[in-house]
């Protein structure tokens, strides 16, 4: 990514030879509904994101060596469950004729959340959005593939929903209590959404905005510890943003 904004994008994450990185979602494999090989590409994508996710929750155990234990604890755990989403990804690939490196992968959540400098904003952009937006389309994407009979992805999605409810609520819980302490990290917080955002409009500029989208899980989303007037903001964006897309979409 070397025409990427330095200021958004940190250094990305090794990866084995035979698989090729791309920067932005226009350069993937980007297949049509009804492709037949769109389920494998979209387990790739998915294993890949995991192993982002993963590598992400790792490294802030690193680099934020002296954070409470409790906060920690729950990093570590993630770190565990997100590898057995990865394996979970991959099982599925390899059980419909798909192998890891068989089509380009995008890094950006791993190289964007390493620009962040501090704990509080990596939680807030990683597990407060990209994980909240994760257990959205794991909801949806259960009740999509039950209604297809695929009962091997309903069980993936649904275990990694529940996952995702914890992964969202720690973080959630844990910045409330940060900003409660000292309101001043909740500028901290905003820096980092703000960094996210232009950091996610420049890797899917060029059609990846377009893409029609699932509505917000707002149970799940209360049960991660989103009150009511988040949960119905989210809503609601997610709602004007699929009219919208909807209206472009007509000829």
């Amino acid at each position: 990514m070397s025409d990427a904004p330095a200021d958004l994008f940190g250094p990305g994450p090794a990866r084995e030879a035979h698989v090729t990185v791309v920067a932005r979602w226009a350069e993937c494999v980007n297949l049509p509904d009804g492709h037949p090989d769109k389920i494998k590409e979209f387990l790739h994508r998915q294993l890949n994101e995991e192993v982002n996710v993963l590598e992400n929750a790792a490294r802030n155990l690193t680099d934020f060596a002296d954070a409470d234990w409790e906060i920690r604890m729950w990093l570590a755990r993630q770190c565990a469950d997100e590898a057995r989403h990865a394996l979970a990804y991959q099982r599925l690939l390899r059980d419909r004729g798909g192998a890891y490196g068989d089509y380009p992968v995008m890094n950006f959540q791993y190289m964007a959340i390493g620009a962040i400098p501090t704990l509080i904003g990596r939680l807030a952009v990683q597990n407060r959005t990209f994980e909240a937006d994760g257990l959205d389309a794991a909801v949806f994407g259960a009740a999509e593939a039950r209604k297809l009979g695929d009962a091997p992805l309903a069980a993936v999605f649904d275990a990694q929903a529940a996952d995702e409810v914890v992964h969202v609520r720690f973080a959630n819980h844990w910045i409330k209590a940060a900003v409660k302490k000292n309101p001043g990290a909740a500028l901290e917080v905003a820096a980092a959404l703000t960094r996210g955002s232009k950091a996610f409009e420049w890797v899917f500029a060029g059609g990846g905005t377009d893409v029609t989208k699932y509505p917000v899980a707002e149970d799940e989303r209360r049960h991660a510890g989103f009150d009511a007037n988040e949960v119905k903001v989210a809503a609601d964006m997610s709602r004007a943003r699929r009219e919208e897309v909807g209206r472009r979409s007509q000829p």
